[in-house]
């Protein structure tokens, strides 16, 4: 049988998880791929997230960003998730929340992993699996690409706490502009679905507060 073929983002900076699939016999290729961390097939890219990445693209708001562009260029994409539950600062409750959501909204897998020898081992299973069972060979697909305006509008919106591309389409669509996003009340802000009280008094804060240096 041939060697297993995995195709890595050459930024992947995990000397320890590509020693460990070189070993298992791997053959690793390295390119810039626009999105995913382990393409193993033409259908299949794997992101990689330890506990704190996790965290940091839920409160920066890229997470489901980023997803959705996984799921614009892979029919199956995989999120794998290498963590210890104590490793987690957030609540159980945000980050089961993130991962069900993942899964409901976007039809992406979520894999477990307690470490980086775990990982080592799935990654090279599912790439074992998709180029030998089903005869897929690990393919870039996808580029990267200027945004549009629309794009950037939605980047910018959900680069706010809470707010995801769901609800980032959800206010342009009903305020047809950040502008009028950024002007709302409070109380129009509710008008949008899936804005609560809470929600729309923590937007109404972000984009009218008075900036403040933290010292």
């Amino acid at each position: 049988m041939e060697k297993v073929k995995i195709i890595v983002d050459n930024r992947e900076k995990n000397a320890e998880l590509l020693e460990l699939l070189s070993g298992k016999g791997v053959e690793l290729s390295f390119a810039q791929l626009p999105i995913g961390d382990y393409i193993v097939s033409d259908r299949m890219c794997i992101e990689r997230k330890t506990a704190q990445d996790f965290e940091n693209s839920i409160m920066n708001g890229r997470l489901f960003e980023q997803v959705e562009r996984m799921c614009a260029s892979f029919p199956k994409p995989v999120l794998l998730l290498e963590s210890q539950e104590h490793e987690f600062t957030l609540s159980p409750n945000v980050i089961t929340g993130a991962i069900a959501a993942i899964f409901a909204d976007y039809n992406t897998q979520v894999i477990r992993s307690c470490g980086v020898e775990e990982t080592a081992t799935i990654i090279e299973k599912i790439a074992k699996r998709e180029q030998s069972k089903e005869k897929r060979e690990p393919k870039v697909v996808g580029r990267k690409k200027a945004y549009t305006i629309p794009e950037w509008q939605m980047l910018m919106l959900s680069s706010v706490p809470g707010v995801g591309p769901k609800l980032a389409r959800s206010l342009l669509r009903h305020f047809h502009s950040i502008k009028n996003v950024s002007n709302a009340s409070a109380e129009d802000l509710e008008k949008v679905d899936k804005v609560g009280e809470k929600k729309a008094a923590m937007l109404f804060s972000v984009f009218n507060e008075q900036f403040k240096e933290q010292e």
